[in-house]
């Protein structure tokens, strides 16, 4: 028990997960053992300062770097408008200023300052702020969600990891024929959703530009929400409808984007949307199979996503988002009965003929896409 306190208070980022006392014949939470209510809190306080004053300094980079890009870019508007022969100061700021509103790279550097600073600096105070006024009640509250959330840590995905390789093997034709990073620009026109093209007839392109991505970081972003809602919607659901329904989504996605953005559009954007929208449902309708709480993180992703399209509307596909969406509602609302059993719903075999039909197709749209994208 000695042993166990330490490693409570000391291990770096919490890392004792479960735990086993002889009074117990299964591994427990740390928070179910009495105790061990000191040390938890103890462990909490130190580990929210730690995130807090990582948060603080990457907050702090992120600004520097993206007011030295604001900076940048007006001062090349500046210039650039006094080059081509505008005159007074109060003209050449206003030039400066159009610079910075139309400069895709510095929309883009507004965008990762709030996904990848300012939320979760955001958060790291909100958890901050909780602690000073948890309770006893609310600990013991916590208790069936961190059971859920540590039963769904040790469950296995294996479709969610090979729709992941699927993805990775397209991003990787994508990086050897562009020949770029961060700007995706030949696969894009060769294998994504280029409307005119689409509507010229060829259709195929509705399957192939959910495999594709813009960038790195539209890459690693759609792979870690992949990672979190693939894993949750296969373990709860079960795995033949995780491709089912990331086709579905990602054609009705693909067809709103069609109607309503010009520019080209890639990524699996659509399809993942259509996996939160489908456990929005599914787990609202299996009421007894994911504690209340824990629902409340997929419709937090909604509106962050909400966000992130709102800030980012002139790189970010919101017709593909919603339209994704609400064919996930759809799918969850026709496919799956209201259910009071907190058992998960087995597999038949329709279900099972339809999944593997579903994956050969997405495989056959990855093929498709990276023979189109080496083909350049």
């Amino acid at each position: 028990m000695d042993e166990l306190v330490r490693q409570i208070r000391e291990a770096p980022g919490g890392a004792v997960f479960l735990a086993w006392t002889p009074d117990h014949p299964r591994l427990r939470l740390p928070e179910e053992i009495a105790g061990l209510e000191e040390p938890l809190e103890t462990a909490r306080h130190r580990h929210s300062e730690e995130d807090w004053a990582a948060a603080n300094q990457r907050v702090r980079v992120l600004a520097v770097v993206f007011a030295a890009a604001a900076a940048w870019t007006f001062l090349a508007g500046f210039f650039l408008a006094g080059h081509h022969g505008v005159r007074g100061f109060s003209l050449l700021a206003r030039c400066g200023f159009q610079a910075m509103l139309k400069s895709p790279y510095l929309g883009l550097f507004l965008l990762g300052f709030v996904i990848f600073g300012f939320i979760p600096w955001y958060q790291a105070r909100k958890c901050r702020a909780e602690l000073t006024r948890r309770t006893a009640a609310d600990d013991r509250a916590m208790v069936p969600v961190l059971r859920f959330e540590s039963w769904l840590e040790l469950q296995s995905a294996p479709v969610t990891r090979i729709i992941l390789g699927l993805l990775t093997a397209v991003w990787l034709a994508q990086w050897w024929a562009d020949r770029a990073l961060f700007l995706a620009h030949d696969s894009v026109m060769s294998a994504g959703l280029v409307k005119p093209l689409y509507l010229d007839g060829q259709r195929w392109r509705l399957f192939t530009a959910p495999m594709l991505h813009g960038g790195l970081v539209h890459f690693l972003m759609n792979a870690a929400a992949l990672l979190y809602l693939g894993k949750r919607m296969e373990t709860l659901a079960r795995w033949p409808h995780l491709p089912m329904v990331f086709l579905f989504a990602a054609c009705v996605g693909g067809e709103a984007s069609v109607r309503f953005i010009a520019a080209p559009s890639v990524g699996a954007s659509g399809g993942l949307m259509g996996w939160l929208g489908f456990l929005i449902v599914f787990e609202t309708l299996h009421g007894k199979l994911v504690p209340r709480s824990a629902r409340r993180r997929l419709v937090a992703g909604v509106l962050l996503t909400a966000l992130i399209g709102v800030l980012g509307y002139r790189f970010i596909d919101n017709a593909a988002h919603l339209g994704g969406l609400l064919a996930g509602f759809a799918y969850a609302f026709i496919v799956f009965p209201k259910s009071t059993s907190p058992a998960r719903p087995g597999m038949t075999l329709t279900d099972r003929a339809a999944g593997i039909m579903a994956l050969a197709v997405m495989a056959i749209a990855t093929a498709a896409a990276i023979l189109k994208i080496v083909a350049l």
